[in-house]
This record gives C-alpha cells, sequence and structure tokens, in this order.
C-alpha cells in the first residue's frame, strides 16, 4: 500500500511539473513580446504608451526575467512624460529593494533630473518668466541628490554632468535669495537685506548674483548709518566687479 501511494504522489508531482512548464513557457513569451512593445515605442518616442505597457508589466509579473530593467525604462519614461510622482516612487523603489544594483548611479542621477523638472515650470521655460521668487524645495533636493550620487558613485559617468547641474542650481538658489534681499530692500528691512547678500557671498561666492548682493548690502548699510560696513562692501565690489 505505501508503495502504491507513494507512486501516486510521484506521478501527481510530474503531472503538476509538466502542466506548469507550458504556462511557464507562455507567461515568458507573453513578457517577452510586452517588453520589446514597450522598446519600441521609446524608440519612437512614445513615451506615454510605453509607460502604460512597462506598467502592465510592473504590475502582471513583479518578479519576471524583465522585472528590474523595467523599473529602470519606467523611471525614464515617467520622466519623459512628466510624472515625477511615479518616477520617484519607482526610484525610492527600485533603490529600497536593490541597494546594491549596478546601476543605481542612473537611478539616482535620474532622482536629481526629476526634481530639476519638478522645479520647473510651465510659465517659465514657455513664456520666460522669472519665478526666481517661488520656493526652490525641489532644487534643493536636487542639488542633495546630485551630491549623494557624487558621494556614492565619484566615477559614474553622470558624475561629471551631475556637477555640472549642481553648479547651475546654486545659481537658481542664489537668485531665490537675491529675490528675498530685493524685497525687503523696498520694505525697508535693511538689515534682513544685507543678511540676505552676506548669505548669497557666503554659500554661492561664484555666481552672477553676488555683485548685485553687495549693491544691496551696500545701500543697506547706507540706510543704516553703518558707513564702515558700506565702505568695505563698496571696497570688495570694485575689486571684483
Amino acid at each position: 500500500m505505501r508503495v502504491v501511494l507513494t507512486l501516486a504522489v510521484l506521478s501527481m508531482l510530474l503531472l503538476s511539473g509538466c502542466s506548469s512548464k507550458p504556462d511557464d513557457v507562455a507567461q515568458r513569451s507573453q513578457v517577452d513580446e510586452m517588453y520589446q512593445l514597450a522598446q519600441g515605442m521609446i524608440r519612437s518616442g512614445r513615451f506615454s504608451d510605453a509607460a502604460n505597457v512597462l506598467r502592465s508589466i510592473n504590475t502582471r509579473y513583479p518578479f519576471g526575467p524583465y522585472a528590474q530593467q523595467v523599473q529602470l525604462d519606467l523611471i525614464y519614461v515617467e520622466y519623459k512624460t512628466g510624472n515625477q510622482d511615479r518616477a520617484l516612487t519607482v526610484i525610492d523603489r527600485f533603490l529600497s529593494l536593490n541597494p546594491n544594483h549596478a546601476d543605481n548611479d542612473y537611478v539616482r542621477y535620474m532622482r536629481g533630473l526629476v526634481h530639476l523638472q519638478a522645479e520647473g515650470s510651465f510659465f517659465q521655460d514657455v513664456f520666460g518668466i522669472d519665478r526666481s521668487d517661488r520656493n526652490p524645495v525641489f532644487a534643493e533636493r536636487a542639488f542633495d541628490d546630485f551630491a549623494e550620487l557624487i558621494q556614492r558613485h565619484p566615477d559614474s559617468p553622470y558624475a561629471a554632468d551631475a556637477r555640472a547641474r549642481m553648479l547651475g542650481i546654486h545659481a537658481r538658489l542664489a537668485k531665490h535669495e537675491l529675490a528675498a534681499a530685493e524685497y525687503y530692500l523696498r520694505r525697508g528691512a535693511y538689515m534682513a537685506a544685507a543678511n540676505r547678500g552676506i548669505y548669497i557671498i557666503d554659500n554661492f561666492p561664484n555666481v552672477s548674483e553676488v555683485e548685485r548682493a553687495l549693491e544691496i548690502m551696500i545701500s543697506s548699510y547706507e540706510a543704516l548709518g553703518l558707513t564702515q560696513q558700506a565702505s568695505d562692501a563698496r571696497r570688495v565690489l570694485a575689486a571684483n566687479f
């Protein structure tokens, strides 16, 4: 009886193995087809369509043969279609699940680009409207993202571009501080205006906004009757500009 039971169990296992194998092959074929479809859409610039296909793969086959590559591609197409929240969700999940992945430098670089994209504004980009007064929170996050990339992956092919973008972000942050200094100067809050100027000089010494920051400091100190401070700022201005 025991031998019969053993043979029956073995037969069931063999049958289940044989029946699942075609299913696995069919699933792999379906994933392959969907992934190649998404790649073709990316190559032709149909990023929104590609995102829909990649999201479907990611949801239906989260542990499939293309799982990590699908997420990497999804980061890119969500960025290209301006879906920053979705892109950041995929980025954070990828880094959490794959802390030692070879492409984490690319993922961190993309996080910086996504935050820079969020920093942008339709009206500023299309009509050239200067909105230096708005909160630079996304610019600050992008700066931190690029700094983390350089720290963790100093030899990454994305490191040089990250450094260049950090210089641009510095200028953006300096413009924000300068807009605040101008506001305080117009309102007669001269010490606050001067302090903003000092902050720009101390934190963003290599940006063009330093010149205007020094001019604001001079005007503010003169209004406050602080002749020595005004003279010092004027001397620095003359020596550098």
